[in-house]
């Protein structure tokens, strides 16, 4: 075999890899999918005042939404504007979420009951968020338009994570579902 036939050989099977690697992924991303659209169905079910606001590739699920008859009308979180919250972040392997898939937290109760012991006990105090871009960009669509006390899960796809980087305890292309308790919106800072 000639050495021009060996590289057009090699160049061949580098592409066939790549070519069934996106497709890997890709496919990972779609059961991602339908993932997502089974917790929000069940969660929906459980809870007929659910609101579901898709921004990009992001999914955001506000449960009992009907915080705007009690404290009247609320501001909407802005670009640039920043969120004071609590939080639990879960990869997504099914429709539902457990302990076992819980990956940060600055709530001691949940690290307590997924097991965790952390010397560090200042971590467990609320957070704030800025939209400035700094977030991956499945958390600033999902945040974007988000309110004061809402409770709401914000769900996307390792497309709109940390796509094929591993950070911390969170996979490569893991589907992420975080869980937010707003406590403070400010858009004026």
């Amino acid at each position: 075999m000639s050495k021009r036939s060996l590289l057009l050989a090699g160049i061949f099977a580098l592409a066939v890899t790549a070519a069934c690697s996106k497709l890997s992924v890709k496919s990972t991303y779609e059961k991602q999918a339908t993932y997502i659209e089974g917790f929000v169905s069940a969660q929906m079910s459980k809870d007929p005042q659910a609101t579901l606001t898709r921004n990009g590739g992001a999914f955001r699920l506000t449960l009992h939404d009907t915080l705007d008859r009690v404290f009247g009308q609320r501001d909407s979180l802005r670009q640039g504007g920043t969120a004071v919250v609590w939080y639990a972040c879960y990869t997504l392997t099914g429709s539902s979420l457990s302990a076992s898939n819980l990956v940060a937290t600055n709530i001691r109760l949940l690290a307590n009951s997924a097991g965790w012991e952390l010397s560090d006990t200042l971590r467990y105090k609320p957070d704030t968020l800025r939209l400035d871009g700094a977030l991956v960009r499945g958390l600033q669509e999902g945040l974007f338009g988000v309110q004061q006390y809402d409770e709401c899960f914000i769900l996307f796809t390792g497309e709109f994570g940390f796509g094929n980087n591993e950070r911390g305890t969170i996979p490569a292309r893991s589907a992420l579902a975080y869980q937010f308790w707003i406590e403070n919106i400010d858009n004026e800072n």
